[in-house]
Formats: C-alpha cells, sequence, structure tokens
C-alpha cells in the first residue's frame, strides 16, 4: 500500500474510534498505559506537531530544525484525561487532510528535502511523513488491543 493510501486508511479508521461508545473510552491494552481517550487525543495532538514539521521542512530549507515534543507533559498538562473528543476528532480530520495532500506533492520528488530533529539528528522529509503513517497505525493497534481484550479499566480522575 503506498504512503497515501496508508494515511487515508489510517484516517478512516481513527476517525470511526472518535465515536465510540462514550463507556468503551476508559479502556486501556495494558495496566499503566494510555486509555482509549488518552490515546485518540494524544493522536490529534501528535498529528499537529508532525504537520508543523512536515510544513517546515517544505518552507524552511535548508536544514531547518524541528523540536521533540513532550508527549506525557501534553497529556498531563492539556488534560486528556477530559478534553472534548469531539473537537480532537475535527482537528485530527482537518490535520490529516493537510499532510494526505502535501504528502501527495512532496513525498516522491521532495522526500530527500533534509532537516534536523532536535534529539534524532540528521533525517528527511520522507522520513517524517513515513513517521505520521508508522505513528498513527500503532496506537491505532493500541486502541484495537483495548478493545478486543478489554479487561483493563484504567483511574481516571
Amino acid at each position: 500500500m503506498d504512503i497515501v493510501s496508508q494515511l487515508r486508511a489510517t484516517k478512516k479508521q481513527a476517525l470511526l474510534y472518535f465515536d465510540l461508545p462514550p463507556e468503551v473510552y476508559d479502556l486501556t491494552y495494558c495496566p499503566g498505559k494510555w486509555n482509549i481517550r488518552q490515546l485518540l487525543n494524544h493522536i490529534a495532538d501528535a498529528e499537529t506537531v508532525l504537520y508543523d514539521r512536515i510544513r517546515r521542512i517544505i518552507a524552511e530549507q535548508p536544514n531547518p530544525l524541528v523540536w521533540s515534543f513532550d508527549q506525557d507533559g501534553w497529556a498531563r498538562h492539556l488534560n486528556y484525561d477530559h478534553f472534548p473528543l469531539h473537537i480532537n476528532k475535527h482537528i485530527f480530520a482537518s490535520i490529516r487532510d493537510g499532510i494526505i495532500y502535501l504528502t501527495g506533492i512532496y513525498y516522491e520528488d521532495h522526500g530527500t528535502l533534509p532537516f534536523i530533529h532536535s534529539q534524532t539528528g540528521a533525517r528527511t522529509l520522507k522520513d517524517e511523513i513515513d513517521k505520521v503513517a508508522w505513528h498513527c497505525r500503532h496506537h491505532l493497534d493500541q486502541i484495537e488491543l483495548a478493545l478486543q481484550a478489554k479487561p483493563f479499566i484504567s483511574q481516571v480522575d
């Protein structure tokens, strides 16, 4: 499956998870891990960060510097336990559309555009777009595990 197809497929699947019955959002795939609500909020926030990076890589050549983000700090301070999923559903959908659009234009012909990541060093535009696809798929798999097993309910304050 090509990268644009992967991005479209995970967008479609993620949007379905934003519309689950409310009682399943506290399920987690493993004790001590993020629950479904937290994972969905994280997916949306990570997309915004990755979209910003992709745009900077394209627009701020040569060798832009992009920064890592503290995902646990975002989860804690942006209130992932209670942040309204309907807001992040729309943010995720819009941002993913932007990523799909830029991927269609830049992935093949400009995928070697370089950038420096604050923690991992030299990388390329293609690397970052591939990370978007991997990252979302990874967390969707965790949500699927939580939904299949249903053994763990996280403790939400």
